[in-house]
């Protein structure tokens, strides 16, 4: 299950994290953060134990969003060391995803 990504927890979750981490800005509202959300789930199965998988819901989480540059949804980053290493804006096939956080591992 990918886990909730709040902005209180997002430095401590995302930014100090010794794992890779892909971050999924989504909305409730939003169709393709729809699609991507089984594909983001399955990855958080997947890469469990080897990288952190989360998402954050632009709508109760604006912080972070904001200070990342989210400005269409989905979009998903990749952070490794607190610094984001990829960016995938719109629905993009599940390799798309998977192939950023094996680069990091």
């Amino acid at each position: 299950m990918a886990l909730e990504i709040t902005d209180a927890m997002f430095e401590e979750t995302v930014l100090k994290s010794e794992k890779p981490v892909l971050v999924d800005f989504w909305a409730a509202w939003c169709g393709p953060c729809r699609m991507v959300g089984p594909i983001i789930e399955e990855i958080s199965s997947e890469y469990d134990g080897k990288a952190v998988v989360g998402k954050v819901d632009v709508d109760a989480n604006q912080e972070f969003a904001a200070k990342y540059g989210v400005r269409n949804i989905p979009t998903v980053l990749v952070f490794q060391n607190g610094e984001v290493v990829g960016r995938q804006v719109g629905v993009a096939p599940k390799k798309a995803y998977t192939d950023a956080i094996d680069s990091l591992l």
